[in-house]
């Protein structure tokens, strides 16, 4: 917690414990030890390694697993240990991973006896169901050991260099000790979710856990629809004193969370937020850029990464408290996405945060508004070394998000709440150029908008008829049953 200098037994200090339970929907657990993991070459190492050792079980849970190098390899790895009778039970989301959901790249797992599922593929009894995925990535070996973080299994976070592409910025941890039953505890929502519920002998009896050190933690398991994380950053952000860094991947967020960040700048918080220059989803970056205005003119300071992707979600406040995991701060992953954090209160391994974003600024341009013509500017022209690269395709499911910054935009113009900013007028002459495009297409060929207009309405109703009817056949059902 940021206010660590009152002591825990206080019942100031039990009514802040209680508010950030509350608040982010998790408990603070005690006796853990936290290792900070910089990218995929401090992270894919520490992952192998626990697999290769692993005695009882692993349960491995992944956005993005590509059909490459990356993905093969941990693939094989734990084919290996569940051909060892090792308990292997994968969960890779559908969006995520689509090519490799009906084809043959799981099939060395399954025959050594690992169990994988892919999170909710796409149903004809719900149309939108595919808004909601599965974006966490963690890893738990035998109750011993949890890995949280931004990372996917792909080449991508190692990078290309024979083309000049530098490995993606990322952050995870690894955890041990009682909350690692906690990371267990979330994989296993998410697997039932997928399926059948886990075997109840699979999973580690938290009471068997021995501490392993002094810090204390909270596994932030975010659902849809619950947006704990952001109400835990908006909490962070209203009673943090000194400083807020932020780092994000795909920055589209709503407006109570930049009424907060806005606010703590405004009353001399040194806030800060780093995100891509470039991004994997192209829409993303202007969309971002969107919002800087309300952000500069508060006093946030804005960081852009020059490399080829920036892809960490991290925060860390006063030098006291810090938050490592998958959610980016738009309305997907707030609300849309089951996504994993951790918060951590404590002080050492805060401080680390903070010399490893001090470093990151050194490779990143600072955004500022020009003084004459109020447009945003960097501070600096970036030289040569430092020209942003357009980072591939990957997580292209957050573009989704973007609708969003989008609406913002059209409400803006409609109802006139605040000034557009320049890249809100961007925005907006887009939308206007594709809405002229279809009353063209609308006025000229009709067909071409009414039919598939009435085959997306017939679909729907079909859905939810099909819904309807099973809704019906469990309530006779449960009428039928006998009472006890």
């Amino acid at each position: 917690m940021i206010e660590s200098t009152v002591p825990r037994s206080t019942p100031l200090r039990l009514l802040a414990d209680q508010a950030f339970s509350r608040t982010a929907g998790a408990p603070l657990v005690s006796g853990n030890a936290v290792r900070l993991l910089k990218d995929a070459a401090e992270n894919y190492p520490a992952w192998l390694q626990a697999i290769a050792e692993a005695e009882r079980s692993i349960f491995f849970e992944s956005y993005i697993v590509a059909d490459d190098e990356i993905g093969r390899g941990f693939r094989d790895a734990l084919a290996a240990k569940a051909r060892q009778g090792v308990r292997v039970y994968l969960l890779h989301d559908w969006l995520g991973s689509p090519g490799r959901v009906f084809g043959r790249f799981w099939g060395p797992l399954v025959a050594a006896g690992g169990s994988v599922r892919a999170f909710n593929p796409p149903r004809f009894d719900s149309p939108l169901g595919w808004l909601s995925r599965d974006h966490r990535k963690s890893i738990c070996v035998d109750g011993r050991v949890a890995f949280v973080s931004g990372l996917c299994v792909s080449q991508a976070w190692c990078g290309v260099p024979a083309r000049g592409r530098d490995a993606w910025r990322d952050t995870g941890i690894e955890i041990r000790g009682p909350a690692v039953a906690d990371v267990e505890g979330a994989f296993a929502t998410v697997w039932e979710e997928a399926g059948d519920p886990l075997p109840a002998e699979a999973l580690t009896d938290p009471a068997s856990i021995a501490a392993a050190g002094s810090v204390a933690l909270r596994v932030v398991a975010g659902t849809p629809m619950t947006a704990g994380l952001m109400r835990l950053d908006q909490l962070i952000a209203a009673i943090a004193r000194t400083r807020l860094w932020l780092t994000d991947a795909y920055f589209v967020p709503v407006s109570a969370y930049v009424h907060a960040l806005s606010a703590a700048a405004l009353d001399g918080v040194d806030v800060r937020l780093l995100v891509p220059g470039a991004s994997d989803v192209p829409l993303v970056s202007p969309l971002s850029r969107a919002g800087y205005r309300q952000l500069l003119e508060a006093g946030v300071r804005i960081f852009e990464w020059n490399g080829t992707m920036l892809h960490a979600k991290t925060a860390v406040a006063d030098g006291r408290w810090a938050r490592v995991g998958s959610t980016n701060l738009n309305i997907a992953s707030f609300i849309g996405n089951y996504e994993l954090d951790v918060a951590v209160e404590d002080e050492g391994f805060a401080e680390t945060m903070e010399r490893e974003y001090e470093r990151d600024l050194g490779q990143a341009t600072e955004i500022v508004l020009h003084a004459r013509r109020r447009t945003l500017r960097p501070v600096a022209a970036r030289s040569r070394s430092q020209r942003v690269r357009r980072a591939p395709s990957g997580s292209a499911g957050r573009a989704a998000a973007g609708a969003l910054r989008i609406g913002s935009a059209m409400r803006t113009a409609i109802t006139r709440p605040r000034e557009l900013g320049v890249t809100d007028g961007k925005v907006l002459s887009a939308a206007a150029v594709i809405l002229l495009a279809l009353v063209v297409v609308g006025l000229l060929w009709p067909k071409a908008m009414a039919w598939p207009l009435s085959a997306i309405a017939l679909w729907f109703a079909i859905a939810f008829l099909i819904r309807a009817w099973r809704d019906f056949r469990d309530n006779r059902a449960a009428r039928a049953k006998p009472s006890p």
